[in-house]
């Protein structure tokens, strides 16, 4: 059964070329030309994965990937041609499972494309999916792999589903650092050429924010100098 794509873009040239050759790779394409028409598409019918520009008229990407997020957990990628670090973090937060800043490689979009509703659709099975339920407990962290949470001081922490996946793979993993090749492959499913290496410290950043008292010295999340990152065991 073909996969479908919600294509939500204002600018009609580039639309019509991404849906063109989003077909020819055996896709079901769907265009939304502004942010009310693609939210209501998104929440009355059946998609694989939302292809989300940010500035859209009537309603901006945040809103729209924030408005789905509260019914449905398919896979969005943003696509956009704002690069400023606060954009990215801000469009990660509101839900979105990446972004492809304009001009793109079409390979590249591809790959993620694939990797993303591949991982949406269970088909990628990394480490920590192998692991027993249970609690980990790191500190004041708790990480509930059977009911997808995260609690701090018994506290639940409103987390992305994708920023789960990251801190649960770390827990599972903890005290071992990952380079950020390794968690692109891991945690997003992307290849080293096609990820884009500054997901990962955006999503870090933003747990951060989440979990650390004071992001500047972290206790949980931390850096290890050229390897990556890693889940402190305190």
């Amino acid at each position: 059964m073909e996969k479908r794509i919600l294509i939500v873009e204002d600018e009609k040239n580039i639309a019509k070329v991404l849906a063109y050759n989003l077909k020819k790779e055996g896709y079901d394409i769907d265009i939304a030309y502004d942010g009310e028409e693609g939210l209501g598409k998104a929440l009355s019918e059946e998609f694989d994965l939302i292809l989300l520009d940010i500035m859209l008229p009537k309603m901006n990407g945040f809103e729209v990937c924030e408005r789905i997020r509260r019914t449905s957990q398919v896979p969005i990628i943003f696509l956009t041609a704002r690069e400023e670090e606060k954009d990215k973090i801000l469009g990660l937060d509101t839900g979105a499972d990446d972004y492809v800043t304009k001009p793109y490689k079409q390979l590249e979009l591809m790959s993620r494309i694939r990797a993303n509703i591949r991982r949406s659709s269970g088909e990628v099975v990394t480490e920590r999916r192998t692991e027993a339920a249970g609690v980990i407990t790191v500190g004041e962290l708790e990480i509930d792999t059977e009911h997808y949470a995260v609690r701090k001081n018994g506290e639940p922490i409103e987390l992305s589903k994708k920023d789960y996946d990251f801190i649960a793979f770390l827990a599972v993993n903890v005290g071992k650092a990952y380079s950020r090749e390794d968690l692109l492959k891991e945690i997003w499913g992307y290849d080293n050429y096609y990820g884009d290496i500054h997901t990962v410290d955006v999503t870090v950043c933003r747990i951060r924010n989440k979990i650390e008292k004071d992001t500047s010295k972290p206790e949980y999340l931390m850096t290890k100098r050229g390897v990556g990152y890693y889940l402190c065991k305190r």
